[in-house]
């Protein structure tokens, strides 16, 4: 896939799955009405929004660019994408969402985030663990194997992993 085509492919994946999960559902359901929490837990969850707006940026540039591919399960990428924040979790696009969504509630102050936030989770951990390790177990071999082996699906390593050469 050239460059080009992941580049639009991923900017629509974008538009339609992690911008609608992490910004449109909770737009949806609080209408972005603040219950005005404290100031502290505006300022931590203005920190969560701008993190994960950044890894979440960052993961899909590498699908593009290291992997030759978009995040979409209809055009995968040709490589495997272990670099930046995949060196600490395997999942940082959902946690980058996840962090999106916590970031809001302490913003607006409000329950339903921290409930549609666990119920994001289950989803999307559901979906990678029955479904996307499978296909990058098949489409990957022994590569995605060492991966899984060294890096953690949810809780990120301090320390970055570095594939043998």
């Amino acid at each position: 896939m050239r460059k080009a085509e992941a580049t639009v492919g991923s900017v629509v994946f974008f538009a339609f799955n992690p911008a609608m999960m992490g910004g449109l559902v909770p737009l949806l359901l609080t209408g972005w009405h603040s219950a005005h929490p404290p100031r502290a837990l505006e300022v931590a969850g203005t920190a969560l929004i701008v993190l994960g707006a950044g890894v979440l940026l960052d993961t899909i540039a590498r699908f593009v660019f290291e992997g030759g591919g978009t995040p979409a399960p209809a055009a995968p990428t040709q490589e495997l994408v272990i670099g930046g924040p995949y060196r600490h979790v395997r999942n940082p696009m959902y946690l980058a969402v996840l962090a999106a969504i916590l970031g809001q509630a302490l913003l607006l102050g409000r329950i339903v985030l921290l409930i549609y936030a666990g119920v994001f989770w289950l989803i999307v951990a559901s979906f990678a663990r029955f479904y996307e390790e499978p296909i990058l177990s098949d489409s990957y071999g022994e590569q995605y194997a060492a991966y899984h082996r060294a890096v953690p699906g949810w809780l990120p390593r301090l320390r970055q992993w570095s594939p043998e050469p």
